[in-house]
C-alpha cells in the first residue's frame, strides 16, 4: 500500500500523483489489468462531458494526473471512466451498524494481489470548498472507502453490471460524495441527481447515527435508511432489495459473495444493539465467518480493511488481510466540531 497526501489545487493535486508515481517507476497505462479497446476509448468519450458537469473539479484533477504521468488524457479516461462497468471489480465486504453509543462502519477491500503494489491509501486536503478526507483506492483518484472531516463515513462493493448507460462510476461517485457531503441525506441527494454508469451498493454512516444502503445502476436506485438503535446494513458484490435483485448475474465469480453477505447479516443480527469495536475487528478478520479467508496463492485476497467509530472518532486501518495484519488507529484527519 502506497501512503500519499495531496494538498493544494484539483490540477496540482493530480499532477503530484502522477509525477510522484513516475518517481518510483510507476504508470498508470502500463499497469493496466485490462485491453484499453477502442469500445472503451469511445464510451469514455461519450462520459467525459458528464464529468465536467457533475465534478469538474474531478476532471482537473485527472487531466493533472494525465501531464503527471506524461500520458494521454484519453487513454487515463478510457481506464478510470470504464471501471466497474464491466470489469475488472474489487470483491468486497462493508457493514453499518447504529448502537446506544454510536455508530461502527466496516470494509473489507478485496481484489488481486499482483497489484498490491499500486494501491494507496490518500489523505486529501484540497484547496477551496472541497472537504479533507481519508481514502483508499485501487485505482488511483478514485476511491473505494473513506471518511471525510465531518465524520461521513462511505464504502463501495460493485456488482456485475447487468445494463450500462453513459454516466458516473461507483469510484468517481464515492470520492464525490467524500469531498463534497457532509451528511448521509446530502449524500443521498446526490446520489439521487446523478446520471450512473456502473452497478454498486454504498454503504454510508454519519456522525448523527444515520446509516444507509444505496443500491444502484444506470436504471434503477434504492435507497434503505434503517431506523432504530439496533439498525444496521450490509454489502457484499450482489443486490439484496427486492426491486435491485432482478439485476444480478448469478453465473460469474463474485467471489463468495452470498456467503460473505451471510457472515456480515448474521453477525451484525445476532450483535445489534451491542455491537463494540471488538466485534468490528473479529467480523472484518474472519473470526464470524467466511468474510477474508481467500487462498492468497490464487492471486486473490483482502488486501486491507478499514473500521470506523463514529462515537469516538477513531479510524482503524489495516494494510493487508486483516486476518493476518492488525488493525492501527489513524490519527490524521482532524474532525470538525459538532455545533
Amino acid at each position: 500500500m502506497n501512503y500519499e497526501t495531496f494538498k493544494g489545487s484539483p490540477y496540482e493535486m493530480g499532477f503530484h500523483y502522477g509525477s510522484s508515481l513516475i518517481t518510483h517507476g510507476k504508470y498508470i497505462l502500463s499497469q493496466v489489468p485490462f485491453p484499453i479497446t477502442e469500445e472503451r476509448l469511445r464510451f469514455a468519450r461519450r462520459c467525459l462531458s458528464l464529468y465536467q458537469s457533475h465534478c469538474p473539479a474531478l476532471t482537473e484533477e485527472l487531466q493533472g494526473l494525465a501531464d503527471g504521468q506524461k500520458c494521454s488524457f484519453d487513454q487515463l479516461c478510457g481506464v478510470l471512466f470504464t471501471m466497474y462497468c464491466p470489469a475488472p471489480n474489487p470483491r468486497c465486504s462493508c457493514f453499518a451498524i447504529r448502537t446506544p453509543g454510536g455508530t461502527f462502519f466496516g470494509r473489507n477491500s478485496d481484489f488481486l494481489t499482483d497489484l498490491q503494489d499500486t494501491y494507496s491509501n490518500c489523505f486529501y486536503q484540497p484547496e477551496g470548498d472541497g472537504l479533507s478526507f481519508i481514502g483508499n483506492t485501487t485505482s488511483f483518484i478514485q476511491m473505494e472507502d473513506g471518511v471525510n472531516e465531518y465524520g461521513l463515513s462511505i464504502g463501495l462493493t460493485s456488482v456485475y453490471p447487468a445494463v450500462i448507460k453513459e454516466g458516473l462510476n461507483a469510484g468517481m461517485i464515492l470520492r464525490l460524495i467524500l469531498q463534497t457531503c457532509r451528511t448521509v441525506p446530502e449524500a443521498v441527494r446526490l446520489a439521487h441527481e446523478l446520471p450512473i454508469a456502473s452497478s454498486q451498493t454504498f454503504v454510508l454512516t454519519d456522525r448523527s447515527g444515520t446509516i444507509a444502503l444505496m443500491e444502484l445502476n444506470s436504471c434503477q436506485k434504492e435507497i434503505v435508511i434503517p431506523e432504530g438503535e439496533k439498525a444496521f446494513v450490509c454489502s457484499t458484490n450482489l443486490f439484496h432489495t427486492p426491486r435491485m435483485k432482478s439485476y444480478n448475474n448469478l453465473s460469474l465469480d463474485n467471489w463468495q459473495a452470498e456467503e460473505r453477505y451471510q457472515t456480515l447479516f448474521k453477525t451484525l443480527q445476532t450483535r445489534a444493539g451491542r455491537f463494540t469495536r471488538e466485534d468490528g475487528f473479529r467480523l472484518l478478520s474472519g473470526a464470524e465467518g467466511f468474510l477474508c479467508q481467500y487462498d492468497r496463492s490464487t492471486g486473490k485476497d483482502t488486501v486491507w480493511s478499514i473500521l470506523y467509530d463514529t462515537a469516538a472518532r477513531s479510524l482503524y486501518f489495516a494494510d493487508g488481510n486483516p486476518s493476518r495484519v492488525p488493525f492501527c488507529a489513524d490519527t490524521r484527519l482532524k474532525f470538525i466540531p459538532q455545533p
